[in-house]
C-alpha cells in the first residue's frame, strides 16, 4: 500500500541520515518481544508511556519500531501516518510498561538459559597469557609495486571470494578469482595448471573461507591440502615465498588449510605428523557464529604492519572447526618467536579459555598464527566481512587493516 511505502521511505531516510539509532519490525511476538530485543541487543532499558499491556501484545505486522536520537526530526514523509511516541530509553537495564518494572537482566537470563541443559552455550574458562611481541621489524619487499595481483582459489565450498576479492580491491590490489574445478580428473588437472600460471602472476596468494568439499570426510580443508600438494602447486607456492617475496594468507577455512599444509606456522609445505598442530572441532560442540574481539599480539608479520600489538578489533566469525590444539612445546616456540599473531579477548583486552571470549576453546586463545618470517598469515575471524551500514549498534573498533597491510608491503 501506499502508507506500507511511505513507512518504508521515512525509516530509510531516518537510518541515512543518523537519526535512527535501532529499528526493529514486530512480528509475532508483537511489540513486547521487538522491544525486548532491543534492549537486549543495545544493553540498554526502556520505559513506555501510556501504553498498556494489551497494546504490547496486539499485532502490529507492517510497522516500525525506531529508537530516535534526541535531536532527530521526523521526515515529511511521516506526515500521513500513525506516528506515536511510545517511550524513552534508559541506562537502567529494566523494562517500565503498563505500571510494572522488569529485571531485564532476569528476563535475559530466562530467555537464553531456557534450553541450556541440551544446548550449552556458556562455560568460564580461567585467563590465560596475553602475549605482546613489540621488537620485530617486520619484512620489507625488495622494490615496489604498484598494484600488487592476489590469487583467490574457489574450491567447492568456498563461501567468501567475493567479500575477500573487494576487501583487496578496496586496499588497492587487483584480485582475481579461480574457479577450481574437480568434476573430472582433466578439469582437476586443468585446473591444477590454471592455478600454477595465476600464482606465478600474482604476489599474493588468498585461500577464503567456507567449508571446501563439505569439510568430510576427515575434517576441514582437506580438498584444498590435497589440491596444494600437488608438486606443481606446491613449487608454485614455495617459489613464491622463497624466491619472489610474496605473501600467502588464509581466512577462517583458508587458515584449516595452512595449518594442514605446514604453511603455518612452519612456513613450508610439509608432511603432517604427531608433533603439527591443528585445527579441530570447537569445544561447545557445534558451529559458532557471532562477533568476538581478537587482539593483535605480535608485530612480526607484514599482514600486521599497520597494526599495533595491543591493537582490538571486533570480528565475525563462523566455524565449527576453529579449535587450535598443540604441543606445550610448539606453544611456547610460537609465543617467544613472535608467530602467535592474534588472542580472542574479553572487553579488557584479556585472553580467556571462557567460551564467551574464547568460542572455540583455542589453547591460549589463539586465534591467528603466522610463518616464522611472518610471510603467511592463518586467522580464524573473517576481516573481509565488512562494509558501510555493518555491525551499527556494535561496539569496538570493526576495521582491522590487514588487507592494507598486505597491499602496503608492496607498494612502499
Amino acid at each position: 500500500s501506499e502508507d506500507a511505502l511511505a513507512a518504508m521511505d521515512a525509516v530509510q531516510e531516518l537510518i541515512g541520515n543518523g537519526a535512527a539509532l535501532a529499528v526493529c519490525t514486530p512480528g509475532y511476538g508483537c511489540m513486547a518481544e521487538s522491544l525486548f530485543k532491543m534492549c537486549v541487543g543495545n544493553g540498554l532499558g526502556v520505559k513506555l508511556d501510556d501504553v498498556d499491556a494489551d497494546a504490547l501484545f496486539a499485532p502490529v505486522y507492517g510497522s516500525f519500531l525506531v529508537e530516535l536520537a534526541d535531536d532527530a526530526q521526523l521526515p515529511a514523509a511521516t506526515d500521513n501516518l500513525d506516528v506515536v511516541v511510545l517511550g524513552t530509553t534508559t541506562e537502567d537495564y529494566r523494562f517500565i510498561a503498563a505500571g510494572e518494572e522488569l529485571d531485564m537482566a532476569a528476563l535475559q537470563e530466562a530467555w537464553e538459559g531456557a534450553i541450556e541443559s541440551v544446548y550449552p552455550y556458556r562455560q568460564e574458562g580461567e585467563a590465560v597469557k596475553q602475549v605482546t611481541v613489540d621488537n620485530r621489524l617486520p619484512l620489507t619487499y625488495n622494490g615496489t609495486i604498484a598494484r600488487p595481483r592476489v590469487i583467490i582459489p574457489v574450491f567447492p565450498g568456498t563461501n567468501c571470494e567475493y567479500d575477500s576479492a573487494r576487501a583487496f580491491e578496496q586496499a588497492g590490489a587487483v584480485a582475481d578469482t579461480l574457479v577450481i574445478n574437480n568434476l573430472t580428473p582433466s578439469a582437476v588437472a586443468e585446473s591444477t595448471k590454471a592455478l600454477v600460471e595465476a600464482i606465478k602472476n600474482s604476489q599474493i596468494i588468498m585461500l577464503p573461507g567456507g567449508f571446501s568439499g563439505g569439510d568430510e570426510p576427515d575434517g576441514s580443508a582437506k580438498f584444498i591440502t590435497a589440491f596444494f600438494r600437488a608438486p606443481e602447486v606446491t613449487e608454485a607456492v614455495r617459489d613464491l615465498l622463497f624466491n619472489r617475496d610474496g605473501l600467502m594468507l588464509g581466512i577462517c577455512n583458508g587458515f584449516q588449510a595452512l595449518v594442514k599444509l605446514g604453511l603455518v606456522p612452519y612456513g613450508d609445505i610439509r608432511p603432517m605428523d604427531d608433533e603439527c598442530p591443528t585445527l579441530t572441532f570447537n569445544t561447545i560442540g557445534r558451529h559458532q557464529s557471532r562477533l568476538v574481539r581478537t587482539r593483535v599480539a605480535s608485530n612480526l608479520s607484514p599482514w600486521l604492519s599497520q597494526c599495533e600489538p595491543g591493537d582490538i578489533h571486533t570480528v565475525a566469525i563462523s566455524h565449527g572447526e576453529g579449535r587450535f590444539v598443540c604441543s606445550p612445546e610448539l606453544q611456547h616456540q610460537l609465543e617467544v618467536t613472535g608467530r602467535i599473531a592474534t588472542q580472542y579477548v574479553d572487553e579488557a583486552g584479556q585472553p580467556s579459555m571462557d567460551w564467551d571470549v574464547n568460542p572455540n576453546g583455542s589453547v591460549m586463545a589463539i586465534e591467528g598464527i603466522t610463518s616464522p618470517d611472518g610471510r603467511v598469515l592463518g586467522k580464524m575471524g573473517h576481516v573481509e566481512r565488512r562494509g558501510d551500514g555493518l555491525y551499527k549498534n556494535v561496539p569496538g573498533n570493526k576495521f582491522m587493516p590487514l588487507f592494507e597491510s598486505g597491499v602496503k608491503y608492496f607498494t612502499d
